[in-house]
């Protein structure tokens, strides 16, 4: 099995700006050549046949990604209006600032079959791409937030999948992100 990191990952998981969000300790070609190298702990069965998540120990200082809300970090939660990449449309997110998570204890690559890869216009020279990671303290995936599921729902165009909401997954997503925010 191949896999490589995409255009759209590199972006995010391995950003010029330096913010502490960024996978740390490697470099974009060191993070994927382990990929390939590593067996995962485990694979875990994504939200659709094409997505596969591989869980694997941290070796990096990568922080973790979600913390808990309580009253005593409320204050720190942002908002804005963002959009992934320059075609997308902007969507309204949250996060907090000031907070400093501990070092996560796993890393989760998301990865999308080559199939699927073809189908939303990046085509890959390997089994799998890359399109994100999860920094989790658990070996296990954090809910996709209500968002990245409808913009999936809309489709390739609106830089989605074309995979149908899934009410029920949909609800716990909303029941996980109420209590919990990403940092930055």
């Amino acid at each position: 099995m191949s896999i490589v990191l995409t255009d759209f990952a590199r972006a995010r998981l391995f950003p010029r700006d330096g913010r502490l969000t960024a996978i740390r300790d490697c470099t974009p070609e060191e993070f994927a050549r382990r990929l390939n190298d590593e067996v995962p702990l485990k694979v875990l069965d994504g939200y659709a046949p094409f997505c596969k998540l591989h869980v694997h120990a941290n070796w990096t200082s990568t922080r973790g990604s979600v913390l808990a809300i309580t009253d005593a970090n409320r204050h720190c939660l942002r908002s804005a209006y963002e959009a992934r990449a320059r075609d997308e449309l902007p969507v309204l997110v949250r996060w907090f600032e000031g907070i400093e998570p501990p070092v996560a204890r796993y890393l989760v690559p998301i990865l999308y079959d080559r199939g699927q890869m073809a189908k939303e216009g990046t085509p890959i020279d390997a089994d799998w791409g890359i399109v994100g990671c999860l920094y989790t303290m658990e070996p296990e995936e954090i809910p996709m937030a209500p968002i990245t599921m409808m913009r999936n729902a809309l489709g390739v165009d609106e830089g989605g999948s074309g995979v149908p909401i899934d009410r029920a997954a949909y609800r716990r997503s909303v029941a996980f992100w109420e209590r919990n925010a990403n940092w930055r």
